[in-house]
């Protein structure tokens, strides 16, 4: 078997342990620590090497899009903010799309059933319900259409920072783009599990990743 297929293996017994020990954040807790990627793993599509789309390099994180898939938390999240500070290199067709996933549930496969705050360029605040989770909005549509966003696009020029912050209060997720609430789904069926971003063609950074209590 190949090292990433039985990496995702071993990344499944031990993600169903943490699974069950789901936490409420209560302080604020720093996903990313700058230097490397302790308290993350991977699964990327054809057992494709993360190491060749993922790298920390200058404190930052950084995909280059090459490979399909996604990072995503080793601990699983119930009731908290997740805050995103990231920036495009640069955008190209089909080479501008990334998201944040929440309530992300086992197995490991590209996609699992999770909700996305999407990231793609000028469309960041588009809400997924992605592989079966569902919500009151989104009921009769198409898996693979969005929830689009309720008001015109607030990002940033490429090359500059966004704060993509996604709420997740029970079943009620909400996507805020620079401040601006952007869009929100309820009555969701899945109410907590892991925190990722998603590798899907884009060359992008990220400063920061952090969760916060509900307010």
């Amino acid at each position: 078997m190949k090292l990433i297929a039985s990496l995702c293996l071993a990344v499944t017994v031990a993600g169903s342990c943490a699974a069950q020990n789901v936490i409420t954040p209560t302080d604020h807790i720093e996903l990313f620590n700058g230097t490397n990627f302790v308290g993350f793993t991977f699964c990327m599509r054809n057992d494709a090497d993360p190491m060749q789309t993922w790298s920390v390099t200058n404190g930052m994180i950084h995909c280059n899009g090459s490979a399909i898939g996604y990072l995503r938390t080793l601990q699983s999240y119930s009731n908290y903010v997740v805050t995103v500070e990231w920036r495009f290199v640069k955008v190209t067709p089909k080479a501008n799309n990334t998201g944040v996933l929440v309530h992300m549930q086992l197995p490991d496969k590209v996609w699992p059933m999770c909700i996305q705050n999407q990231g793609k360029s000028g469309r960041q605040g588009d809400l997924f319900l992605m592989a079966g989770a569902e919500s009151k909005e989104h009921k009769g549509m198409d898996a693979n259409t969005a929830l689009p966003m309720r008001f015109p696009t607030n990002e940033h020029p490429v090359g500059e920072w966004d704060t993509n912050v996604t709420v997740c209060a029970g079943n009620d997720v909400k996507a805020i783009i620079n401040g601006k609430l952007m869009n929100e789904t309820t009555e969701s069926t899945v109410l907590s599990g892991f925190v990722g971003i998603q590798s899907e063609g884009a060359d992008f950074e990220i400063r920061k990743i952090y969760l916060e209590p509900l307010k």
